[in-house]
């Protein structure tokens, strides 16, 4: 069952709150990354070898933060395209609908239930790395 107009439209005011409030939160990280806390560890005299690598640890938690963020904003942007275009809703895998209630705790699926499940499972190797 297609999507209706009302239901495409509480979608993306909810696609606006979500990236308004990431580019917040990337900012807000942005301006704070002068690594901060790095520096506040630093700043002790004397600095060891641990305080330097929670420094670090810290630093590189941020980045990763920053960047997940990121990724959740291209993916807001790619969303707004497919609605533009007129295939947001429709599962790129299998091409049937993805359900209003799926869209509406993820608006930026790309995949129904069925076919996200299916490749989580293919490719879930893929975020452990092995011996």
């Amino acid at each position: 069952m297609a999507l209706t107009q009302t239901q495409v439209s509480k979608l993306e005011s909810k696609l606006d709150q979500q990236y308004e409030s990431l580019l917040e939160e990337v900012r807000d990280a942005l301006e704070k990354s002068e690594n901060q806390q790095y520096v506040e560890l630093i700043d002790r005299a004397p600095a060891d070898s641990g305080d330097e690598a929670t420094g670090d640890a810290l630093a590189d938690l941020n980045l990763a933060i920053i960047d997940r963020h990121v990724r959740e904003i291209r993916d807001i942007e790619a969303t707004r395209a497919r609605i533009r275009d007129g295939g947001f809703g429709t599962c790129i895998d299998c091409g049937g609908d993805i359900g209003f209630e799926r869209l509406l705790a993820y608006p930026s699926a790309k995949r129904c239930f069925t076919c996200q499940r299916q490749h989580e499972k293919t490719y879930a190797h893929e975020g452990n790395p092995s011996l």
